[in-house]
C-alpha cells in the first residue's frame, strides 16, 4: 500500500482510468453504475478532482476492483542486475595471499556483506573483531581452511561451512594449498 499522499493522487485517476477500460465501459456506463456523475468520473480520471471516499467506493464497486489494490504500489519491474565478472570491486591488498571479490552491492555494506575470497597456499585474512553482534557465515568451494573466531577454531575443507561470531578477532587462513570460500558478514 503507499503511504505517501502524492502518490496516491498520482496514481489513483490513472488507476480507475485503465480500470473502466479493461472493463470496457465508458464514462457513462459507470456514471450510471455508480451513481457518479459523469462529469466527476471525467474530472477525477483526469486529477483534475480528488474524489471522497463514497463516491471513491461507488466507483470501485461500479468497475468490481479491489478498494486497496487501486491503492497499492505497482508491482515491481522484472529485471536481472548483471555484474560482469570482470567489473566485480576486487581487494588485493587486504591479509596475506588473499583476493577478495565483493559480491554484495555498495547500499548493503554495513548490514549484510557477500564475498568470494581467494586465498594462495598459506594466504590469511586476519579480521579485528567487527561491531557487536556481527556473525560470518563461510563456505568452503575449493580447498581447505583453518577458522579462528576468538578462542575457538575448526578446520574445514571443500563443501563445508562455518557460523561464528566475528566481533571477535578471527582469521581465515588456507591449509595445504590455495583455497576459495564463500563469505557472508552480517551485523
Amino acid at each position: 500500500m503507499l503511504e505517501d499522499d502524492d502518490d496516491i493522487l498520482t496514481l489513483l485517476p490513472a488507476r480507475l482510468k485503465e480500470a473502466r477500460r479493461d472493463k470496457g465501459l465508458s464514462l457513462e456506463a459507470v456514471a450510471n453504475l455508480s451513481g457518479v456523475s459523469r462529469s466527476m468520473v471525467s474530472q477525477i480520471e483526469r486529477g483534475e478532482s480528488s474524489p471522497t471516499i463514497s463516491t471513491l467506493w461507488n466507483l470501485t464497486r461500479a468497475l468490481q476492483v479491489d478498494f486497496a489494490g487501486l491503492l497499492d504500489a505497482p508491482a515491481a519491474e522484472d529485471r536481472i542486475d548483471t555484474l560482469r565478472a570482470a567489473d566485480v570491486p576486487t581487494i588485493e591488498n587486504m591479509g596475506q595471499g588473499c583476493r577478495i571479490r565483493i559480491l554484495s552491492p555498495p547500499k548493503d555494506a554495513g548490514g549484510h556483506e557477500v564475498y568470494d575470497i581467494h586465498l594462495a597456499a598459506g594466504g590469511a585474512l586476519v579480521s579485528k573483531a567487527h561491531g557487536p553482534g556481527t556473525h560470518e557465515q563461510l563456505t568452503v568451494l575449493d580447498g581447505a581452511v583453518h577458522v579462528v573466531s576468538g578462542a575457538a577454531e575448526s578446520r574445514m575443507g571443500a563443501g563445508d561451512t562455518a557460523r561464528y561470531r566475528a566481533d571477535v578477532d578471527h582469521a581465515i587462513t588456507a591449509q595445504d594449498g590455495a583455497a576459495r570460500i564463500f563469505l557472508i558478514v552480517k551485523t
